[in-house]
């Protein structure tokens, strides 16, 4: 077995086990609203992000004084998890420690992933649990791709957040965020979208307000992902790509001139001993 598929009256989701990955949500016609997969474009679909959202300076992190590689977004999303629990509309699996990772990210963890329909919502939630005996430092992010347009959408999509989002936005270079803060083009809480906004990388929302946001066009069908403990967000594509990533975060890449201990990083939480936190993302379609 390498994929769990989960119905209900309205989804039939996919996942793989190869980084616990949504790569298929279809609704109750068939229409699939995320993104192929399409390597000409971009060859993922709705990766987790874990033990780093982002890249690291270097492509390492320092812990305890050492340097460890650990590429961009972490291990989670290239490493095959176990499975816990799949049912017709629920499945939970489950990510640990083994000799590949502790090259990388020298701790003990447990990184489970739960996937649940309910009504038109796929419930995913990310529970990372410390099991070393020494504070375990970490982020995490979700990174689903929806179609653009979506299925049955025509005309301007847009990306409606919950509030108005006054705050700059942030950028990348050479994947690592710059100092630099620019103007929030969604700074009314409406961005109208046009590939155009993409061609300078991700739009990274550091100082994020709102917990949800929606994309469609307006009156139109609609894809809402509702993430109340994830205080940070990005939007990317690729100029002219089929697809739009809306990714709540916790944590994101490393500043530009960072040259701290990984547990010191902006955005990078550290558990206690025995201490677990979850990270819950609902995904709602309206047809």
């Amino acid at each position: 077995m390498t994929r769990i598929t989960l119905t209900n009256e309205f989804f039939r989701a996919e996942i793989a086990l190869l980084g616990a990955e949504l790569v298929r949500l279809q609704d109750s016609t068939g229409a699939d609203w995320l993104h192929d997969g399409d390597p000409a474009w971009w060859s993922g679909r709705a990766p987790i992000l874990f033990p780093m959202v982002g890249r690291a300076v270097g492509d390492h992190i320092r812990v305890d004084g050492q340097l460890f590689p650990l590429p961009q977004h972490g291990f989670a999303r290239r490493s095959t998890f176990s499975v816990v629990e799949a049912g017709r509309d629920r499945a939970v699996l489950s990510l640990g420690p083994s000799g590949e990772t502790l090259v990388s990210y020298p701790f003990a963890f447990r990184l489970d992933i739960a996937y649940a329909l309910a009504g038109a919502t796929l419930n995913v939630v990310a529970t990372v649990a410390n099991e070393d005996e020494k504070p375990l430092p970490f982020s995490l992010g979700f990174h689903p791709a929806f179609r653009w347009p979506l299925p049955g959408g025509k005309g301007v999509h847009e990306v409606r957040f919950e509030r108005a989002e006054p705050a700059p936005i942030r950028r990348l270079t050479d994947g690592l965020l710059d100092p630099q803060e620019y103007k929030n083009p969604a700074a009314s809480g409406v961005l109208a979208l046009e590939p155009g906004l993409f061609e300078a990388g991700a739009l990274i929302f550091e100082k994020l307000q709102s917990r949800r946001v929606a994309f469609g066009p307006p009156g139109g069908p609609e894809v809402a992902a509702s993430f109340p403990d994830m205080p940070h967000f990005g939007l990317w594509t690729k100029p002219g790509a089929p697809f739009l990533c809306l990714e709540p975060w916790q944590g994101f890449a490393a500043p530009l001139d960072f040259d701290g201990a990984f547990a010191q990083r902006p955005g990078v939480l550290t558990l206690a001993p025995g201490e677990q936190r979850r990270f819950v993302m609902d995904i709602t379609l309206k047809f």
